[in-house]
């Protein structure tokens, strides 16, 4: 397959994961104090280990990963295995908020409320990541 290890089916999903990581991780890079501790807030809400990470060193790591991983996506010589766990666990984090955040579900239920949908949509995120992963570990698994 040469210096690019992206299939041509891959595409779509990784650019379409890749620019909007990278967008948000671009914008969260200028975030002012108040954005920092909204977000920080959110987050510790549900990993209250963050409790203990400034609010503003949390924006900018959440940020720098960001970038990073939607670099890494649209980078077509980032094997799929690489770019595919990446995006599990960014997306698994994000689903951990639905998951432990007050509000977000319907009671009894794993299905979103009004407020529950800004989260709960990152489904896909996780959808496309383990594509890359599923089609990274069979593709190797052929090859042997």
């Amino acid at each position: 397959m040469g210096i690019f290890s992206v299939k041509p089916r891959q595409l779509p999903s990784r650019i379409a994961a890749g620019a909007f990581i990278l967008n948000s991780g671009i914008g969260k890079l200028s975030a002012d104090e108040a954005t920092a501790a909204q977000l920080h807030g959110f987050a510790a809400g549900a990993y209250p280990f963050l409790g203990k990470v400034k609010p503003k060193d949390f924006v900018r790591f959440l940020a720098v990963s960001e970038v990073a991983l939607g670099t890494a996506l649209l980078i077509p010589f980032v094997p799929d295995v690489l770019a595919g766990a990446g995006l599990t666990a960014f997306s698994g984090g994000l689903l951990g908020l639905y998951a432990r955040t007050p509000g977000m579900r319907k009671e009894g239920s794993p299905f979103p409320t009004q407020d529950g949908i800004t989260l709960a949509k990152d489904v896909w995120m996780a959808g496309i990541g383990v594509s890359l992963l599923v089609d990274g570990i069979t593709e190797a698994a052929s090859s042997d």
